[in-house]
Protein backbone atom coordinates (compact mmCIF):
# COMPACT_ATOMS: atom_id res chain seq x y z
CA UNK A 1 0.00 0.00 0.00
CA UNK A 2 2.69 2.57 0.91
CA UNK A 3 4.81 1.90 -2.00
CA UNK A 4 1.79 2.33 -4.77
CA UNK A 5 0.97 5.50 -2.64
CA UNK A 6 4.63 6.84 -2.83
CA UNK A 7 5.09 5.59 -6.11
CA UNK A 8 1.69 7.74 -7.59
CA UNK A 9 2.96 10.60 -5.76
CA UNK A 10 6.29 10.91 -6.57
CA UNK A 11 6.34 9.19 -9.78
CA UNK A 12 3.61 8.84 -11.94
CA UNK A 13 2.26 12.30 -10.89
CA UNK A 14 5.40 13.92 -12.24
CA UNK A 15 5.18 12.14 -15.34
CA UNK A 16 8.20 9.75 -14.17
CA UNK A 17 8.50 5.39 -13.66
CA UNK A 18 10.77 3.23 -12.87
CA UNK A 19 12.46 2.70 -15.86
CA UNK A 20 13.09 5.97 -16.28
CA UNK A 21 15.30 6.22 -13.23
CA UNK A 22 16.89 3.38 -13.84
CA UNK A 23 18.08 4.91 -17.30
CA UNK A 24 19.34 7.70 -15.28
CA UNK A 25 21.26 6.10 -13.08
CA UNK A 26 22.35 3.88 -16.18
CA UNK A 27 23.97 6.76 -17.41
CA UNK A 28 25.71 7.50 -14.23
CA UNK A 29 27.46 3.97 -13.82
CA UNK A 30 28.25 4.10 -17.61
CA UNK A 31 30.72 7.22 -16.43
CA UNK A 32 33.16 4.96 -14.34
CA UNK A 33 31.43 5.87 -10.99
CA UNK A 34 31.37 2.69 -8.01
CA UNK A 35 27.76 3.83 -7.14
CA UNK A 36 24.99 6.44 -7.37
CA UNK A 37 21.65 6.88 -6.74
CA UNK A 38 18.50 9.18 -6.65
CA UNK A 39 16.61 10.19 -3.46
CA UNK A 40 12.90 11.68 -4.33
CA UNK A 41 11.41 13.16 -1.16
CA UNK A 42 7.72 15.23 -1.16
CA UNK A 43 7.82 17.13 2.86
CA UNK A 44 4.08 18.20 3.81
CA UNK A 45 4.12 19.99 7.45
CA UNK A 46 2.26 22.00 9.28
CA UNK A 47 2.94 24.48 12.55
CA UNK A 48 0.57 26.28 14.92
CA UNK A 49 2.17 28.30 18.47
CA UNK A 50 -0.35 30.05 20.81
CA UNK A 51 2.17 32.27 22.99
CA UNK A 52 -0.48 34.75 25.45
CA UNK A 53 -3.37 33.50 25.28
CA UNK A 54 -3.55 33.82 21.12
CA UNK A 55 -2.51 31.63 17.94
CA UNK A 56 0.94 33.52 17.23
CA UNK A 57 1.51 31.91 13.89
CA UNK A 58 -0.20 28.86 11.95
CA UNK A 59 1.98 28.07 8.56
CA UNK A 60 1.69 25.14 6.48
CA UNK A 61 4.45 23.99 3.86
CA UNK A 62 5.33 22.09 1.10
CA UNK A 63 8.77 20.71 -0.23
CA UNK A 64 9.27 18.32 -3.31
CA UNK A 65 12.90 18.01 -4.74
CA UNK A 66 15.23 15.16 -6.00
CA UNK A 67 19.10 14.86 -4.51
CA UNK A 68 21.78 13.10 -7.37
CA UNK A 69 24.29 11.32 -5.30
CA UNK A 70 27.58 9.29 -7.53
CA UNK A 71 30.10 7.93 -5.08
CA UNK A 72 33.64 6.70 -6.10
CA UNK A 73 36.32 5.89 -4.03
CA UNK A 74 36.12 8.24 -1.30
CA UNK A 75 34.38 11.07 -3.44
CA UNK A 76 30.95 12.03 -3.49
CA UNK A 77 29.69 13.81 -6.22
CA UNK A 78 26.26 15.49 -5.41
CA UNK A 79 23.34 17.95 -7.09
CA UNK A 80 19.72 18.89 -6.56
CA UNK A 81 16.86 20.43 -7.38
CA UNK A 82 13.53 21.44 -5.65
CA UNK A 83 11.12 19.94 -8.09
CA UNK A 84 10.49 16.79 -9.86
CA UNK A 85 9.77 16.24 -14.00
CA UNK A 86 12.05 14.16 -16.37
CA UNK A 87 14.07 17.20 -18.11
CA UNK A 88 15.64 18.63 -15.19
CA UNK A 89 16.23 15.34 -13.64
CA UNK A 90 17.59 14.40 -17.18
CA UNK A 91 20.03 17.66 -16.89
CA UNK A 92 20.98 17.08 -13.57
CA UNK A 93 22.27 14.01 -14.25
CA UNK A 94 23.98 14.78 -17.29
CA UNK A 95 25.72 17.78 -15.93
CA UNK A 96 26.56 16.19 -12.39
CA UNK A 97 30.58 17.05 -12.46
CA UNK A 98 32.57 13.81 -11.67
CA UNK A 99 36.22 14.10 -12.12
CA UNK A 100 39.00 11.71 -11.49
CA UNK A 101 37.19 8.37 -11.01
CA UNK A 102 38.89 4.94 -11.63
CA UNK A 103 37.19 3.85 -14.94
CA UNK A 104 36.25 0.84 -13.42
CA UNK A 105 33.21 0.43 -11.51
CA UNK A 106 33.86 -1.93 -8.69
CA UNK A 107 31.07 -3.82 -6.59
CA UNK A 108 29.00 -1.84 -3.88
CA UNK A 109 27.73 -4.16 -1.11
CA UNK A 110 23.46 -5.26 -1.30
CA UNK A 111 21.37 -4.03 1.41
CA UNK A 112 18.51 -7.12 2.26
CA UNK A 113 15.61 -6.15 0.48
CA UNK A 114 13.12 -6.41 3.75
CA UNK A 115 11.61 -3.86 5.00
CA UNK A 116 10.34 -3.27 7.99
CA UNK A 117 7.03 -1.58 9.27
CA UNK A 118 7.45 0.32 12.08
CA UNK A 119 4.95 3.07 12.40
CA UNK A 120 1.12 4.54 10.96
CA UNK A 121 1.01 5.35 7.35
CA UNK A 122 -1.88 7.91 8.48
CA UNK A 123 -1.01 11.75 7.65
CA UNK A 124 -1.15 13.23 10.95
CA UNK A 125 -1.97 16.33 9.17
CA UNK A 126 -5.34 15.32 8.03
CA UNK A 127 -6.02 13.46 11.29
CA UNK A 128 -7.55 16.17 13.05
CA UNK A 129 -9.37 19.76 11.68
CA UNK A 130 -7.26 22.97 12.46
CA UNK A 131 -10.47 24.26 14.35
CA UNK A 132 -9.61 21.06 17.00
CA UNK A 133 -6.00 21.23 16.89
CA UNK A 134 -6.14 24.95 18.21
CA UNK A 135 -8.70 24.36 20.39
CA UNK A 136 -5.89 21.81 21.98
CA UNK A 137 -3.41 25.07 22.30
CA UNK A 138 -5.86 26.75 23.58
CA UNK A 139 -7.09 24.09 26.28
CA UNK A 140 -3.19 23.85 27.18
CA UNK A 141 -2.92 27.35 27.75
CA UNK A 142 -6.20 27.65 30.23
CA UNK A 143 -5.44 24.49 31.99
CA UNK A 144 -1.64 25.67 32.33
CA UNK A 145 -2.62 29.33 33.80
CA UNK A 146 -4.46 27.14 36.72
CA UNK A 147 -0.90 26.84 38.20
CA UNK A 148 -0.09 29.44 40.88
CA UNK A 149 2.31 32.24 39.80
CA UNK A 150 2.14 31.34 35.91
CA UNK A 151 2.08 34.29 33.56
CA UNK A 152 2.32 32.90 30.11
CA UNK A 153 1.91 29.41 28.38
CA UNK A 154 3.68 28.96 25.38
CA UNK A 155 2.62 25.80 23.15
CA UNK A 156 2.95 24.57 19.60
CA UNK A 157 2.11 21.53 17.56
CA UNK A 158 4.70 20.44 14.63
CA UNK A 159 3.68 18.07 12.33
CA UNK A 160 5.25 16.20 9.25
CA UNK A 161 4.04 13.47 6.62
CA UNK A 162 7.25 12.58 4.54
CA UNK A 163 7.34 10.88 1.57
CA UNK A 164 10.57 9.21 0.25
CA UNK A 165 11.21 7.08 -3.13
CA UNK A 166 15.20 5.50 -3.34
CA UNK A 167 16.28 4.20 -6.72
CA UNK A 168 19.52 2.55 -6.78
CA UNK A 169 22.38 2.01 -9.45
CA UNK A 170 21.98 -1.73 -8.55
CA UNK A 171 17.99 -1.73 -9.93
CA UNK A 172 16.63 -2.07 -6.72
CA UNK A 173 13.69 0.76 -5.28
CA UNK A 174 12.51 1.67 -1.91
CA UNK A 175 9.99 4.00 -0.51
CA UNK A 176 8.52 4.94 3.08
CA UNK A 177 6.41 6.97 4.62
CA UNK A 178 7.43 8.85 7.87
CA UNK A 179 4.66 11.04 9.70
CA UNK A 180 6.06 12.83 12.88
CA UNK A 181 4.63 14.95 15.64
CA UNK A 182 5.82 17.05 18.08
CA UNK A 183 3.46 18.90 20.90
CA UNK A 184 6.12 21.60 22.90
CA UNK A 185 4.60 23.22 26.00
CA UNK A 186 6.29 26.15 27.64
CA UNK A 187 5.00 27.66 31.62
CA UNK A 188 6.23 31.20 32.62
CA UNK A 189 6.36 31.59 36.28
CA UNK A 190 6.96 34.64 38.46
CA UNK A 191 7.13 35.21 42.17
CA UNK A 192 8.91 37.70 44.32
CA UNK A 193 10.40 39.93 41.34
CA UNK A 194 11.62 36.20 39.70
CA UNK A 195 11.15 34.73 36.45
CA UNK A 196 11.71 31.52 35.20
CA UNK A 197 10.93 29.31 32.40
CA UNK A 198 10.75 25.91 31.89
CA UNK A 199 9.36 23.38 29.55
CA UNK A 200 7.70 19.45 28.40
CA UNK A 201 6.56 17.77 25.60
CA UNK A 202 7.18 15.18 23.43
CA UNK A 203 5.97 13.05 20.09
CA UNK A 204 7.05 10.11 18.01
CA UNK A 205 5.63 8.41 15.00
CA UNK A 206 2.54 8.68 16.02
CA UNK A 207 -1.28 10.06 14.83
CA UNK A 208 -2.12 12.81 16.48
CA UNK A 209 -4.52 11.14 18.98
CA UNK A 210 -1.73 10.34 20.61
CA UNK A 211 -1.75 13.67 22.65
CA UNK A 212 -4.37 12.37 25.13
CA UNK A 213 -5.72 14.72 27.65
CA UNK A 214 -3.75 12.30 30.34
CA UNK A 215 -0.62 12.78 28.73
CA UNK A 216 -0.88 16.78 27.85
CA UNK A 217 -1.61 17.19 31.63
CA UNK A 218 1.45 15.44 32.39
CA UNK A 219 3.32 17.71 29.92
CA UNK A 220 2.19 20.32 31.79
CA UNK A 221 2.78 19.21 35.44
CA UNK A 222 6.09 18.33 34.48
CA UNK A 223 6.87 21.76 33.04
CA UNK A 224 5.36 23.11 36.12
CA UNK A 225 7.17 21.21 38.70
CA UNK A 226 10.45 22.46 37.10
CA UNK A 227 9.80 26.51 36.56
CA UNK A 228 9.02 26.30 40.27
CA UNK A 229 12.19 24.27 40.96
CA UNK A 230 13.81 27.41 39.21
CA UNK A 231 12.72 30.03 41.36
CA UNK A 232 13.88 28.16 44.70
CA UNK A 233 17.04 27.21 43.39
CA UNK A 234 20.32 28.33 44.82
CA UNK A 235 23.82 29.17 42.93
CA UNK A 236 25.05 25.62 41.87
CA UNK A 237 28.50 23.86 43.52
CA UNK A 238 31.90 23.87 41.44
CA UNK A 239 34.39 21.11 41.85
CA UNK A 240 34.76 17.60 41.40
CA UNK A 241 32.28 15.30 42.97
CA UNK A 242 30.10 11.95 42.12
CA UNK A 243 27.13 13.02 39.83
CA UNK A 244 24.53 10.82 39.50
CA UNK A 245 22.61 11.16 36.27
CA UNK A 246 18.72 10.79 35.77
CA UNK A 247 17.23 8.68 33.52
CA UNK A 248 15.39 9.59 30.07
CA UNK A 249 16.32 12.42 28.07
CA UNK A 250 19.41 12.75 30.65
CA UNK A 251 20.63 10.62 27.99
CA UNK A 252 21.46 13.25 26.02
CA UNK A 253 24.79 13.58 27.19
CA UNK A 254 25.49 9.66 26.11
CA UNK A 255 24.59 10.72 22.66
CA UNK A 256 26.96 13.75 22.39
CA UNK A 257 29.22 12.64 24.27
CA UNK A 258 29.82 9.06 23.26
CA UNK A 259 27.49 8.26 20.30
CA UNK A 260 28.87 10.59 17.93
CA UNK A 261 32.18 9.36 18.24
CA UNK A 262 31.35 5.81 17.45
CA UNK A 263 30.19 6.97 14.21
CA UNK A 264 31.57 5.35 10.75
CA UNK A 265 32.68 8.62 9.23
CA UNK A 266 34.88 10.07 12.27
CA UNK A 267 36.23 6.17 12.53
CA UNK A 268 37.18 5.98 9.38
CA UNK A 269 39.39 9.33 9.23
CA UNK A 270 40.81 8.23 12.57
CA UNK A 271 39.38 11.70 14.07
CA UNK A 272 37.37 10.33 17.23
CA UNK A 273 38.40 9.81 20.17
CA UNK A 274 37.40 5.79 19.90
CA UNK A 275 39.08 5.40 16.81
CA UNK A 276 40.93 1.98 16.48
CA UNK A 277 39.51 0.85 19.73
CA UNK A 278 36.98 -2.10 18.43
CA UNK A 279 37.41 -4.99 21.20
CA UNK A 280 38.89 -2.89 23.93
CA UNK A 281 37.54 -1.58 27.25
CA UNK A 282 36.46 1.64 26.91
CA UNK A 283 34.16 2.10 29.61
CA UNK A 284 32.97 0.58 33.07
CA UNK A 285 31.91 -3.42 33.15
CA UNK A 286 28.27 -3.04 33.03
CA UNK A 287 28.13 -0.25 30.55
CA UNK A 288 26.05 -1.33 27.56
CA UNK A 289 25.01 1.40 24.88
CA UNK A 290 22.41 0.62 21.49
CA UNK A 291 21.59 2.05 18.50
CA UNK A 292 17.63 0.96 17.88
CA UNK A 293 16.31 2.25 14.85
CA UNK A 294 14.17 -0.35 14.76
CA UNK A 295 11.98 0.69 17.88
CA UNK A 296 7.97 1.00 16.73
CA UNK A 297 6.76 4.65 16.82
CA UNK A 298 9.73 6.09 18.45
CA UNK A 299 10.90 9.56 16.90
CA UNK A 300 14.51 8.09 15.95
CA UNK A 301 13.13 4.97 13.85
CA UNK A 302 13.16 4.05 10.36
CA UNK A 303 11.41 1.53 8.44
CA UNK A 304 14.45 2.15 6.29
CA UNK A 305 17.28 4.14 6.08
CA UNK A 306 18.07 6.82 3.50
CA UNK A 307 20.11 4.39 1.60
CA UNK A 308 17.45 1.55 1.56
CA UNK A 309 18.49 -0.60 4.45
CA UNK A 310 16.49 -1.67 7.31
CA UNK A 311 17.62 0.03 10.50
CA UNK A 312 18.92 -2.08 13.04
CA UNK A 313 19.72 -2.77 16.60
CA UNK A 314 23.46 -2.37 16.90
CA UNK A 315 25.55 -3.19 19.94
CA UNK A 316 28.20 -0.68 20.36
CA UNK A 317 29.92 -1.03 23.76
CA UNK A 318 29.27 -4.49 25.45
CA UNK A 319 29.92 -4.44 29.39
CA UNK A 320 32.21 -1.91 28.70
CA UNK A 321 33.81 -3.38 25.57
CA UNK A 322 33.92 -1.32 22.15
CA UNK A 323 32.04 -3.61 19.97
CA UNK A 324 32.06 -1.45 16.66
CA UNK A 325 30.76 1.74 15.16
CA UNK A 326 27.71 3.33 12.83
CA UNK A 327 28.24 3.06 9.35
CA UNK A 328 26.47 4.15 6.05
CA UNK A 329 27.20 2.59 2.55
CA UNK A 330 30.03 4.60 1.89
CA UNK A 331 31.86 4.63 5.27
CA UNK A 332 30.71 0.60 5.50
CA UNK A 333 32.57 -0.36 2.11
CA UNK A 334 35.95 1.67 2.79
CA UNK A 335 36.01 0.09 6.41
CA UNK A 336 34.99 -3.46 4.73
CA UNK A 337 31.95 -4.03 6.69
CA UNK A 338 28.41 -3.40 6.30
CA UNK A 339 26.20 -0.96 6.64
CA UNK A 340 24.29 -1.09 10.02
CA UNK A 341 21.00 0.60 8.29
CA UNK A 342 22.38 4.34 9.73
CA UNK A 343 22.11 6.05 6.28
CA UNK A 344 20.61 9.32 7.09
CA UNK A 345 19.98 12.46 5.45
CA UNK A 346 17.78 15.51 6.20
CA UNK A 347 16.18 16.10 2.55
CA UNK A 348 16.83 15.74 -0.80
CA UNK A 349 19.18 18.51 -0.99
CA UNK A 350 21.44 16.81 1.67
CA UNK A 351 24.65 13.91 1.24
CA UNK A 352 23.28 10.64 3.69
CA UNK A 353 25.87 10.50 7.00
CA UNK A 354 26.34 7.59 9.32
CA UNK A 355 23.69 9.03 11.96
CA UNK A 356 22.29 7.73 15.25
CA UNK A 357 18.41 7.06 15.53
CA UNK A 358 17.69 6.13 19.19
CA UNK A 359 20.64 5.44 21.25
CA UNK A 360 20.56 4.05 24.64
CA UNK A 361 22.39 2.74 27.46
CA UNK A 362 21.29 -0.92 29.00
CA UNK A 363 19.92 -0.78 32.51
CA UNK A 364 21.48 -2.34 35.55
CA UNK A 365 20.45 -3.53 39.17
CA UNK A 366 20.28 -0.94 41.56
CA UNK A 367 17.02 1.36 41.85
CA UNK A 368 17.42 5.52 41.74
CA UNK A 369 16.79 5.50 45.92
CA UNK A 370 19.57 3.62 46.48
CA UNK A 371 21.76 5.29 43.79
CA UNK A 372 21.10 8.53 45.27
CA UNK A 373 21.30 7.31 49.31
CA UNK A 374 24.67 6.03 48.36
CA UNK A 375 26.33 9.44 47.84
CA UNK A 376 27.70 11.43 50.77
CA UNK A 377 27.89 14.87 48.80
CA UNK A 378 27.12 15.46 45.15
CA UNK A 379 24.68 16.47 42.32
CA UNK A 380 21.92 14.72 40.80
CA UNK A 381 21.74 16.11 37.50
CA UNK A 382 17.85 15.22 36.15
CA UNK A 383 17.16 17.28 33.25
CA UNK A 384 19.52 18.75 30.80
CA UNK A 385 19.35 21.69 27.46
CA UNK A 386 22.38 23.16 25.20
CA UNK A 387 25.65 21.44 25.47
CA UNK A 388 28.73 21.23 22.82
CA UNK A 389 30.99 18.09 22.16
CA UNK A 390 34.63 17.83 20.14
CA UNK A 391 34.53 14.68 18.74
CA UNK A 392 38.12 14.23 18.30
CA UNK A 393 38.94 14.84 21.95
CA UNK A 394 35.68 13.71 23.29
CA UNK A 395 35.62 16.92 25.40
CA UNK A 396 31.83 18.33 26.22
CA UNK A 397 29.99 20.65 28.02
CA UNK A 398 26.34 20.81 29.11
CA UNK A 399 24.26 22.57 31.16
CA UNK A 400 21.72 20.88 33.73
CA UNK A 401 17.82 22.80 33.62
CA UNK A 402 17.12 20.78 36.64
CA UNK A 403 19.82 19.52 39.18
CA UNK A 404 20.23 18.83 43.34
CA UNK A 405 22.72 19.12 45.62
CA UNK A 406 22.88 15.75 47.25
CA UNK A 407 23.67 15.60 51.13
CA UNK A 408 23.84 12.59 53.03
CA UNK A 409 22.26 10.45 50.80
CA UNK A 410 19.44 12.65 50.13
CA UNK A 411 18.09 15.55 48.03
CA UNK A 412 19.14 18.72 49.73
CA UNK A 413 17.59 22.13 47.59
CA UNK A 414 17.76 22.70 43.90
CA UNK A 415 20.68 24.24 42.27
CA UNK A 416 20.70 26.43 38.97
CA UNK A 417 23.60 27.04 36.52
CA UNK A 418 25.12 24.23 36.67
CA UNK A 419 27.47 23.02 33.73
CA UNK A 420 28.50 19.49 33.57
CA UNK A 421 32.00 19.65 32.19
CA UNK A 422 33.93 16.15 31.10
CA UNK A 423 35.24 13.95 28.33
CA UNK A 424 32.79 11.01 27.08
CA UNK A 425 35.27 8.43 26.52
CA UNK A 426 36.91 9.24 30.14
CA UNK A 427 33.39 9.58 32.43
CA UNK A 428 32.14 6.23 30.71
CA UNK A 429 35.13 4.50 32.75
CA UNK A 430 33.86 5.90 36.23
CA UNK A 431 30.43 4.89 36.30
CA UNK A 432 30.09 3.11 39.41
CA UNK A 433 25.87 2.33 39.66
CA UNK A 434 23.65 1.84 36.63
CA UNK A 435 20.08 2.19 37.78
CA UNK A 436 17.45 -0.53 36.82
CA UNK A 437 14.99 2.35 35.61
CA UNK A 438 16.05 2.39 31.99
CA UNK A 439 13.81 5.05 30.08
CA UNK A 440 13.84 6.41 26.44
CA UNK A 441 12.94 10.30 26.47
CA UNK A 442 9.47 11.69 25.65
CA UNK A 443 10.26 12.09 21.74
CA UNK A 444 11.92 15.67 21.54
CA UNK A 445 15.52 14.93 20.36
CA UNK A 446 16.97 16.99 16.99
CA UNK A 447 20.59 16.15 16.23
CA UNK A 448 22.62 18.36 14.19
CA UNK A 449 25.93 17.23 12.03
CA UNK A 450 27.68 18.75 9.45
CA UNK A 451 24.79 21.47 9.11
CA UNK A 452 21.95 18.68 8.79
CA UNK A 453 18.99 18.11 11.43
CA UNK A 454 17.22 14.83 11.71
CA UNK A 455 15.10 13.95 14.87
CA UNK A 456 16.50 11.16 17.05
CA UNK A 457 15.82 9.51 20.37
CA UNK A 458 18.10 8.97 23.46
CA UNK A 459 17.68 6.91 26.89
CA UNK A 460 19.43 5.77 29.81
CA UNK A 461 18.83 4.81 33.64
CA UNK A 462 19.52 6.60 36.26
CA UNK A 463 23.79 5.90 36.80
CA UNK A 464 26.42 7.54 39.20
CA UNK A 465 29.66 8.49 38.31
CA UNK A 466 32.44 8.91 40.00
CA UNK A 467 34.96 11.03 37.96
CA UNK A 468 35.19 12.11 34.23
CA UNK A 469 32.76 14.81 35.53
CA UNK A 470 33.40 18.54 36.57
CA UNK A 471 30.48 20.34 38.12
CA UNK A 472 31.00 24.01 36.80
CA UNK A 473 28.97 26.53 38.59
Amino acid sequence: MSHAQVSQNLLYNNQLDETFLNRQLAKLTHRGIDFADLYLQNTASESWVLDEGIIKSGSFAINQGIGVRAVCGEKTFFSYANALDTQLIGNLVDNLFIENVSGVAKAYSQAPSTQLDLYTLTNPLYSMESAAKISLLQKIDQLGRKNSYVTNVIASINLEYDQVYLARSDERQFSDIRPLIHLSISLIVSKDGKLERAGAGGGGRYELSYFSPEMVASYIDKAYEQAMLKLEAKAAPSGEMPIVLGNGWAGVILHEAVGHGLEGDFNRKGSSAFSGKIGQQVASKGVTVIDEGCIADRRGSLNIDDEGNPTQRTVLIEDGVLQGYLYDELNARLMNTQSTGNGRRESFASNPLPRMTNTYMLGGKYSPEEIISSVEYGLFAENFEGGQVDITSGQFVFNASVAWVIENGKLSYPVKGCALVGSGPECLQHVSMIGNDLALDSGVGVCGKDGQSVPVGVGQPTMRLDGGLVVGG
